[in-house]
């Protein structure tokens, strides 16, 4: 089964499934046992995945093995447990029916080796829909949350973040819930700013699910935790993606400030979020061109008219001609300023993911 997804279906449709389990249940020795738990993880390896009809019937052997003392065992059925999870909300709602996320939560707030597989498996719980997500936040998740975005490890911090994406895509009250956890925005919000570049992008989406998703108080919000510096932080990388998750984010949050009357402009101006802004008006992507453009004209406009009515008029003919026709400035942007599709990042996504 190990071997390939071809020959993990042959042994499934060979119904080896149940007899594997009751050798996990009964096992007649430690090694035996520990061979057989190893056998269940390739069971439920592999693209595509294994139907839930032929996977769901261990899930209950596998909570068991969680319940246990042997780590190995338990490393072995939480990489199990996270490839059952990888897949749909049917997926999802078979590994949740067996109230094994609070097992999860647990073993997310202390080192060990099945750190990395439970992350994983909450990460992919937190994809499926609102209802699923909120299994694993009222299995007090966000308490984990902090240990998790401290660890010394990238890949943890990476999924953490990922977990944190996922849940801030969700409802206004799931939300809420990740900033209203003391701490928690205003360390990511740093950490899309200044980790390395493969957490900063999981970090970015966790700002622009909040600011794309939330209220206008979860906008303010986020703003308070240091969201404009971190979204103009990106906004001069070679990942058209991420400029436009950035871009987008930015929009919503100027918008929000225009609703409440904040002065959100001047702090995008302040980290130099203006100039990278002008200069994104040549970036080759026309969608990363045509934002840049609509954000500088919908939110700043009013300074470059200010500016245009100081400078002195022109002659054009017997008469001063004050400023420049709009039909002209568009034309003559549009020769010294190509834009079309640009480039790749040196980070990558989404399932933030990472109760």
């Amino acid at each position: 089964a190990g071997d390939s997804t071809a020959l993990r279906d042959v042994v499934l449709a060979a119904n080896a499934m149940q007899p594997l389990i009751l050798n996990i249940i009964k096992p007649e020795s430690t090694s035996l046992f520990s061979n057989c738990v190893w056998a269940l993880s390739n069971f439920c390896r592999g693209k595509p995945q294994p139907a839930i009809s032929q996977v769901e019937s261990a899930i209950p052997a596998i909570v068991d093995i969680l319940r246990g003392d042997n780590e190995d065992a338990k490393v072995d059925a939480l990489w199990a447990l996270s490839y059952i999870s990888d897949g749909g909300e049917e997926h999802i709602d078979a590994v949740l029916q067996c109230n094994v996320a609070p097992l999860l939560v647990e073993i997310l707030g202390e080192e060990s080796r099945m750190l990395t597989p439970a992350l994983r498996t909450v990460g992919n719980i937190v994809t499926g829909n609102d209802k699923q997500t909120q299994a694993m936040l009222d299995a007090d998740l966000l308490h984990k949350m902090q240990f998790l975005l401290n660890h010394e490890r990238r890949l943890i911090k990476k999924e953490a973040c990922w977990v944190l994406s996922n849940i801030a895509a969700g409802t206004e009250k799931q939300i809420g819930s990740v900033l209203g956890r003391y701490g928690c925005m205003a360390h990511v919000a740093e950490m899309a700013e200044h980790a390395t570049w493969e957490v900063r992008k999981e970090a970015i989406w966790v700002v622009s699910n909040v600011a794309t998703g939330g209220n206008k108080f979860h906008v303010q919000s986020v703003v308070e935790c240091g969201a404009i510096d971190s979204l103009c932080s990106v906004m001069d990388i070679n990942d058209t993606k991420m400029l436009m998750v950035a871009l987008d984010a930015l929009e919503s949050i100027l918008r929000v400030g225009q609703e409440l009357g904040k002065d959100y402009c001047s702090f995008v101006d302040e980290c130099d979020g203006l100039e990278k802004l002008e200069l994104l008006q040549e970036h080759q992507s026309d969608d990363v061109y045509k934002k840049a453009v609509e954000i500088i004209e919908t939110f700043f406009g009013c300074e470059d008219e200010a500016e245009d009515e100081n400078l002195a008029p022109a002659l054009d003919g017997d008469t001063y001609a004050f400023g420049i026709p709009q039909k002209q400035i568009d034309e003559s942007f549009e020769e010294e300023c190509p834009a079309n599709g640009h480039g790749a990042a040196p980070f990558a996504t989404y399932n933030f993911a990472a109760v």
